[in-house]
């Protein structure tokens, strides 16, 4: 995979800058690189796609934070992975088996809240948000229209649709919970003997085991690709603004529904009209004459 280059390069600013600034900063390439702005540049319209990436991961708290800390391998789980197995931390597999039971058993959970077994058997979660910009001339703004994005996002896997378990097999009931995804630990301390419950450590929490896991999605039931889809914007909509279109955002795992897409709008100045809140206005030059037959046309 090649290199990418870093998201505050790519915009332009320092790796503490605010959110204005980013919006800022992303405005002006945004339509520096518009392809309505370089038709049938190759290279501007690249350069269009690297800017909204970065600006889609830092507009985004959470997505900033994990880039902040891992860079691009914490918010793209492709990059640098070396394939199924490799870890998170440039390709090193780290595991805090152990030390991650020790805390489990005196307090019930662990780091996360699993354990050292099956992880990627976690319980249903619901897919994170997705954010996208969306570049529009004065007058799709002012009376709303549909526009074709593309985003990349995690979607249910097209081979196994969704189920995790490759051809006709299926997820087997845990054995060790019976379903329930919690099971019971007994411990004798210097204070007797104590009964806890806590996520299943052989399933995760999820009551299922995948035995035969789909060779596509490594048994997650989703996938991490670009797609295009139409969004309705809505009328008015003002430079800046940020509407919601519900369940377009990243797959759920384990069956579990949608994230939301935020789509940010730029809106492009027009050459006649400017907008001022919920006004129009705009400069119309008239001769001394025809500003005297618009007087008395008014008297």
């Amino acid at each position: 995979m090649p290199e990418k280059k870093d998201y505050y390069e790519v915009l332009g600013v320092s790796k503490g800058c605010s959110d204005d600034e980013l919006k800022k900063a992303y405005r002006k390439l945004a339509k520096q690189y518009h392809p309505d702005m370089n038709p049938g540049d190759k290279a501007a319209e690249a350069k269009f796609k690297e800017v909204n990436e970065a600006y889609e991961v830092l507009s985004d708290s959470q997505k900033r934070a994990r880039y902040d800390q891992f860079g691009h391998a914490g918010v793209d789980p492709s990059y640098g992975a070396g394939g199924p197995g490799a870890g998170g931390f440039g390709g090193v597999n780290m595991d805090f088996g152990d030390l991650g039971d020790i805390f489990e058993s005196f307090f019930g959970g662990g780091f996360g809240g699993g354990t050292s077994g099956n992880r990627r058997n976690a319980g249903p979660t619901k897919g994170a948000d997705v954010r996208a910009s969306l570049n529009l001339t004065f007058f799709e703004a002012a009376k709303g229209c549909s526009k074709e994005i593309e985003i990349t996002s995690y979607v249910k896997c097209d081979v196994c649709g969704g189920s995790g378990s490759k051809g006709d097999s299926h997820a087997e009931t845990c054995s060790q919970c019976h379903g329930t995804g919690q099971e019971r630990v007994t411990q004798r301390t210097p204070f007797g003997v104590i009964q806890t419950s806590r996520t299943c450590s052989k399933c995760g929490g999820k009551g299922t085991i995948i035995t035969n896991p789909c060779p596509a999605c490594g048994g997650t039931g989703r996938t991490y690709k670009a797609r295009r889809i139409t969004v309705n914007v809505p009328a008015g909509i003002d430079d800046g603004q940020t509407f919601v279109v519900r369940q377009q955002g990243d797959a759920g795992a384990n069956g579990a529904p949608p994230g939301d897409l935020y789509v940010s709008v730029s809106v492009r100045p027009d050459a006649i009209f400017e907008r001022d809140g919920f006004d129009v206005w705009c400069d119309i030059p008239l001769t001394f004459s025809q500003t005297i037959q618009i007087g008395r046309a008014h008297v």
